[in-house]
């Protein structure tokens, strides 16, 4: 890809996010699909490349009445829309379609015409796995993270920590789900759902929609928002089956993600203002900040322990209060692309000043995938 070359010129979330019985899944793609053109001032007969998750591709274009030149339907958990964006671009600089619009819908919590297939089971992990009572994500992520404590010294009071710095976050968003202050005893003391995750480090379970709006950058100029470019981008997959993990304190996946991430975007990690990584258990961040590069193995829990990722830190990470506090239907990488673009429009509610760069990192499954996705607002560099 070549840096800069396609900009995302609208983007938006669902009208009402949270709880949200009176509109089905594809309602929730439908209804962030029309804000997003609202924001850029197109219409759907602008649209003609769609890419989604989670729902067949045909539904969305049905709904909306698109007759696109370009469809992605990848699937890969709550990473498929930073890979979505990587794949629009790539689409986008060979002309396969003018312009791409990636939707997210899902009735996560009030489950109204929400697909079973959503939850992306794969077949060894049904085989080998199930049986064994290793489902749900709390009973499979627990593993590696158990594995990261004993090996790494990570410990329950840096896991709580991440909860608490991203609950700072969150008091700065209107529509986050959670704004109230928490502290480590809070978290601790907080119900008890698979060692040693407590409730409080687990995600939300809502209904909500995004989505993103992109285009060659040469046509940046006629929207009325301000452009975010896509400056790089990564993807990778390891495994579906949490067992067989290369390294249970490292994910592979996010390694090569990340990487290629970052060469194609010509950057280092000191370039880099703000940060989202993906946060459906507050471990995560702590295998993303470390996956990633910006800190040493066995570092980021002191990291974000030490207040580096909180308000007024040096690395502004997770800044909408992440799946944690903010908003998690159930593939959250929409929204963490979205307060990408916020910080990158300077437009957030916790805007981080003169952020000129943004990473946002995704993870599919339980590390079965990642993607990863760098914006700028810099037209030149």
């Amino acid at each position: 890809m070549t840096p800069g070359s396609v900009a995302i010129v609208g983007a938006a979330e669902s009208t009402r996010m949270g709880k949200v019985p009176e509109l089905s899944q594809l309602s929730l793609h439908a209804d962030a699909a029309l804000n997003a053109l609202d924001d850029c001032g197109l219409t759907l007969q602008d649209i003609d490349g769609l890419a989604t998750a989670g729902q067949d591709p045909s539904d969305v274009v049905q709904h909306l009445g698109l007759n696109p030149t370009w469809v992605d339907g990848t699937s890969v958990g709550g990473c498929s829309f930073m890979v979505h964006v990587r794949h629009a671009v790539a689409a986008l600089e060979s002309g396969l379609c003018t312009t791409a619009l990636i939707t997210h819908g899902e009735s996560g919590r009030s489950q109204v015409g929400r697909l079973m297939r959503a939850i992306f089971p794969s077949a060894n992990q049904l085989n080998f796995e199930a049986p064994y009572g290793v489902t749900l994500p709390p009973t499979r992520f627990t593993i590696p993270v158990m594995r990261m404590m004993k090996e790494t010294g990570l410990t329950l009071e840096q896991l709580a920590t991440v909860a608490v710095v991203q609950r700072e976050w969150a008091a700065f968003h209107p529509r986050a789900m959670y704004r109230d202050p928490i502290t480590v005893d809070d978290v601790l003391n907080s119900k008890m759902i698979a060692d040693p995750f407590r409730i409080l480090m687990c995600c939300l379970v809502t209904d909500a929609g995004g989505a993103l709006i992109l285009t060659k950058s040469d046509r940046a100029r006629d929207f009325p928002t301000k452009p975010v470019y896509v400056r790089g981008a990564g993807e990778s997959a390891e495994t579906a089956m949490i067992s067989q993990m290369e390294d249970f304190t490292s994910s592979r996946a996010f390694r090569v993600s990340g990487k290629a991430a970052f060469e194609s975007a010509g950057i280092t990690h000191a370039d880099v203002d703000h940060l989202m990584i993906y946060d459906a258990f507050a471990h995560l961040p702590v295998y993303g900040l470390e996956d990633l590069g910006f800190v040493g193995r066995g570092e980021g829990g002191p990291f974000i322990a030490e207040g580096n990722t909180r308000p007024g830190g040096k690395l502004p990470l997770n800044t909408n209060g992440g799946g944690l506090s903010y908003q998690h239907s159930g593939m959250y990488g929409m929204f963490a692309l979205q307060e990408s673009v916020r910080q990158m429009r300077g437009i957030s509610p916790a805007q981080v000043p003169g952020a000129k760069i943004s990473v946002a990192h995704g993870v599919g499954g339980m590390f079965h995938a990642a993607g990863t996705v760098v914006l700028t607002n810099e037209a030149q560099f």
